[in-house]
């Protein structure tokens, strides 16, 4: 991060906690957030990050869906790959193959609140997975398929912190294994 990246950030915290401007422009103006507000709202927003890769990796990937304001979009600019609306995400994350075991590894959350509903996070994360997968079946370790960083946005509807955009940055990614069922092995495939 830059200098000027990083006073910006700060100055962007400092804000929104009601500091020496307040998030209104003024010291305790409407839009400013105290200490406490300031950390639930924090809080909020990484929970939303670890929620949807859990959903993902252990729930029903369907259902991620929820965690996005109703026009929510997932973007992957790679591929040009755009999702909008949450029955469009409940259709796309919700596709994912029956057969498919993920671990997703997120550190790194850094959020930043720009007032009292809107916030930005950026997440790294690693992303083990393979197809082909058979409940019991114990997959020997191997490299992530995909490391890269989420950059997310946030907005509070009705009172609830919910993603509505979050963009996938992928410098490092390859084609996801598929188990050959005989004996546990893999063999690389492209899949989605």
């Amino acid at each position: 991060m830059t200098k000027t990246e990083t006073t910006k950030t700060e100055t962007n915290r400092t804000e929104a906690a009601g500091g020496a401007e307040g998030a209104g422009g003024r010291p305790g103006g409407p839009g400013a957030l105290s200490g406490l507000e300031l950390l639930l709202a924090e809080r909020a927003c990484e929970r939303l990050v670890l929620e949807l890769v859990r959903r993902l990796d252990l729930g029903e990937p369907g259902t991620v869906a929820e965690l996005f304001t109703p026009d929510g979009v997932w973007e992957w600019a790679h591929d040009d790959r755009r999702v909008e609306g949450r029955e469009a995400l409940r259709a796309y994350f919700g596709s994912r193959p029956p057969d498919r075991l993920s671990r997703r590894m997120c550190t790194n959350i850094l959020v930043d609140v720009h007032g009292p509903d809107e916030a930005s996070a950026t997440t790294y994360f690693a992303t083990y997975r393979v197809d082909g997968w058979t409940e019991g079946l114990l997959v020997p370790p191997r490299l992530p398929a995909n490391v890269g960083h989420y950059e997310d946005a946030f907005r509070r509807v009705d009172g609830v912190w919910l993603l509505s955009k979050r963009t996938l940055i992928l410098p490092f990614g390859g084609p996801t294994e598929r188990l050959r069922p005989q004996d546990g092995t893999s063999r690389a495939t492209r899949t989605a």
